[in-house]
């Protein structure tokens, strides 16, 4: 069996947020991923959006804040969360480069038991404005850092997901496709979808009318990063595509599409 992976950015709870629960576990239902990352999740009292989503499954999960949710009135975190089919045995933190602007963005690394051995999975949310590729580009190089030296030796190849707010093209994102030197550093990971996904693969998409709100183009912009595969093959991808990406009585599941990819976890 190979090994799932989901990475969804959840709109926090905008819009009809009950029926884009519903949405959303009924996709989780379909696509039983082993690993989950999220991005744009609120904690605070009486309130879990990923608790809510994972209900009734049998789920680990951690929860990293990264601000405080900017809603008038509110004391609720906003982060990013790990939901894992295996157990959790460690997690780090990492709170990445800012602007000193009031946007606070962090990473949460996880180290799970699974049945292939130990898997590193870190989800994170780079900041988000357009031209703001500079601060982007050093928090992807904070992030390959922290992979890099948590990974697990001579095991399953680290897993890297989320909501990164840069496109393909952009030096961030080939800087981690190992594409593009930062400074005198240069790191590889395998950008799922353009190893095994077809088509355009945009995640944010004006199909979605949730998105279609910004007036910004169509894009990908949430990613699931795989480290190279081992000699074996274990972590090749096998497939990746584009989820979370329908409607339903004119519900979608988030402003964003999410990227589901399955990866060997078997020798070759």
């Amino acid at each position: 069996m190979p090994v799932k992976v989901l990475t969804l950015n959840l709109w926090h709870d905008a819009g009809p947020w009950e029926d884009r629960l519903a949405r959303i576990r009924a996709w989780i239902d379909r696509l039983a991923p082993d690993l989950i990352g999220f991005q744009e999740a609120l904690r605070g009292d009486d309130v879990d959006l990923v608790g809510r989503i994972v209900e009734g499954h049998d789920y680990h999960v951690e929860y990293l804040h990264a601000s405080p949710f900017w809603r008038e009135g509110s004391d609720l975190s906003f982060g990013n969360a790990i939901a894992s089919r295996w157990p959790i045995v460690q997690r780090d933190e990492l709170r990445l480069p800012d602007r000193d602007d009031g946007e606070t963005r962090s990473a949460l690394s996880v180290r799970i038991d699974s049945p292939v051995g130990p898997i590193l999975f870190t989800t994170t949310h780079l900041n988000w404005k357009l031209h703001q590729s500079d601060t982007r580009c050093r928090q992807v190089l904070a992030l390959a850092e922290q992979v890099l030296r948590l990974r697990p030796r001579d095991g399953f190849p680290p897993l890297m997901v989320g909501d990164f707010n840069a496109e393909p093209d952009s030096d961030e994102m080939r800087f981690l496709r190992g594409a593009h030197a930062i400074g005198d550093r240069a790191v590889y990971f395998n950008d799922a979808f353009r190893v095994a996904g077809d088509g355009e693969g945009h995640t944010w998409c004006n199909r979605n009318p949730y998105a279609r709100e910004a007036f910004e183009p169509d894009k990908r912009i949430d990613y699931i990063y795989v480290g190279y595969p081992t000699r074996e093959g274990l972590g090749l991808v096998e497939s990746c595509r584009v989820v979370c990406d329908d409607e339903k009585d004119g519900v979608w599941p988030s402003d964003h599409f999410g990227v589901y990819a399955e990866l060997r976890s078997e020798p070759a």
